[in-house]
């Protein structure tokens, strides 16, 4: 463990792992793992990465929150002390969206939305969209309603109505017109069937490891016949590289304790 200082407190964080030989050793008494892909035909998963860099304004307003911990835009401010809500306003702004300390939010001009309508025409059939904001949400189905119709998209996040969100699913899954469903891993990332598609774009990631694992598995399920292509919108020089690697650390740490061999991932 190491100990930092955040907002006058001390706090304990940790700094590397131990004796994970041993924890792999003391747990195989009492359990037993049976792999997805040992026990289910299914086809391959490839990852990609397409890499953006930040516009100007984003540039200007990223530098000073991350060197200031404080930020303008347009007469607004937003003021943080504390480390992990500093890393949460330096991810919105890489995602192209500012929230100010009195709560409202204000568009950034950023690359992101414009790299994820080029995938979206480069690739046939339908596709899962992920973000991490419910704003980002609302902003990507506003742009794909704009430039392929109402009909070829729908929600599965947070403020989707409890009562529409089995007939989004549903519409995805089985109504040809329909070919993107744009969510967040939260909501529709555990429990759903969506292999109509066979690509996955993340708009951008958090730092929860299962959320990501269980929403690249909503594709990569019993009754997909196609490899599963995963694409990561990704801010170069970022925090969202941190968020990345963090992901990419917590899976080498678990297939380390649980004997499996390290994935290939992003």
């Amino acid at each position: 463990m190491k100990t930092a200082y955040i907002a006058g407190r001390s706090i304990q964080l940790v700094a590397g792992f131990k004796h994970l030989d041993e924890l792999a050793e003391k747990l195989k008494p009492f359990s037993y793992r049976v792999l997805k892909q040992d026990c289910l035909d299914l086809p391959d998963k490839i990852y990609m990465k397409r890499v953006i860099s930040l516009t100007e304004e984003q540039q200007k307003v990223y530098k000073q929150m991350r060197e200031e911990a404080l930020a303008t835009l347009n007469g607004k401010t937003v003021t943080t002390m504390i480390a992990l809500t500093q890393l949460m306003r330096l991810h919105q702004i890489t995602c192209g969206h500012f929230v100010a300390d009195d709560g409202t939010t204000q568009k950034i001009k950023s690359n992101r939305l414009n790299e994820l309508m080029d995938v979206l025409e480069e690739i046939e059939g339908k596709a899962i969209i992920w973000a991490h904001y419910q704003y980002d949400v609302k902003s990507i189905v506003k742009e794909i309603t704009k430039v392929h119709g109402p009909c070829s998209v729908v929600d599965y996040y947070g403020l989707t109505p409890q009562d529409q969100l089995d007939k989004n699913r549903e519409a995805f899954q089985h109504a040809s017109k329909v070919r993107y469903l744009v969510g967040t891993p939260a909501t529709g990332g555990y429990g759903i069937t969506l292999t109509a598609a066979n690509t996955v774009i993340y708009y951008s990631n958090g730092y929860d490891l299962e959320k990501r694992l269980q929403s690249e598995d909503r594709a990569h399920r019993i009754g997909q016949h196609k490899p599963v292509t995963y694409v990561d919108i990704l801010a170069e020089e970022t925090v969202d590289e941190k968020i990345v690697k963090s992901l990419r650390k917590k899976i080498n740490i678990a297939s380390q304790v649980l004997g499996e061999e390290l994935r290939s991932w992003i």
